[in-house]
């Protein structure tokens, strides 16, 4: 946590055919040069997602049922750009540097730690042709090492896409949107980090939370790329 990092993305030969821009300063070479990642990284203040207070710690002093929370920035900044060219744009080669990013804005973490991103509706992943939150994911535990893994925990009980739904509907679609895939035992031993992209009304989050509680987890992390409102798209 706390180190500058430089990029590990190797090229591809469609990358050196079309290279990439930065998508900070628009340099050739790199989805996201050196200089434009470690500004994100330097610049990140955490802040509690559920009540915008200061949280340099990740454990909010007002929002108690909130287990440990850390996140990277506004939806409005970098690194929303990042995510919207990663999901919707299929920039695969961004998944290593927000990854990295991700990685810097962690604690260390003792013991064995399994990443669970929260699931991607099915039709989106084969519009894409990709799983943004388990790709970044599967890139974290590459830079975190041996006793961290990346795990689908959490499926999809349905296919209701919250874009453009209001604050109750959110709610009331977050309650019932997820369980715990039949293969999958939680060890309260474990540390779960639950990750997600962008934080809008936190229903699908708390619900998350609540859900790996319930099957026995009991050190519990969550991880956001950023924050948004319920009025941006």
């Amino acid at each position: 946590m706390g180190f500058i990092v430089n990029n590990t993305t190797f090229p591809t030969i469609m990358d050196l055919i079309f290279p990439h821009s930065c998508r900070g300063c628009g340099a050739l070479g790199s989805p996201l040069c050196n200089r434009c990642k470690n500004n994100i990284i330097l610049e990140s203040v955490n802040f509690c997602p559920n009540c915008k207070a200061l949280n340099p710690t990740g454990k909010c002093p007002k929002c108690k049922m909130m287990p440990p929370t850390f996140m990277i920035g506004n939806r409005t900044d970098l690194i929303g750009k990042l995510i919207y060219d990663l999901k919707f744009n299929s920039v695969r080669a961004l998944a290593r540097p927000i990854a990295e990013i991700l990685d810097n804005s962690l604690p260390n973490i003792d013991g064995p730690v399994v990443v669970v991103p929260l699931p991607t509706i099915r039709c989106h992943i084969r519009q894409r042709g990709l799983d943004h939150t388990y790709l970044i994911a599967k890139n974290f535990v590459k830079i975190r090492g041996a006793k961290y893994s990346a795990a689908k925990i959490l499926q999809r009980t349905n296919s209701t896409v919250q874009v453009g739904a209001d604050r109750k509907a959110r709610l009331a679609q977050a309650s019932s949107a997820y369980n715990i895939g039949p293969k999958y035992t939680l060890d309260a031993e474990n540390t779960y980090i639950i990750f997600d992209d962008i934080w809008t009304t936190g229903a699908s989050i708390k619900a998350a939370v609540r859900l790996l509680k319930s099957a026995g987890a009991r050190k519990i992390i969550v991880a956001l790329l950023a924050v948004s409102r319920i009025d941006q798209k």
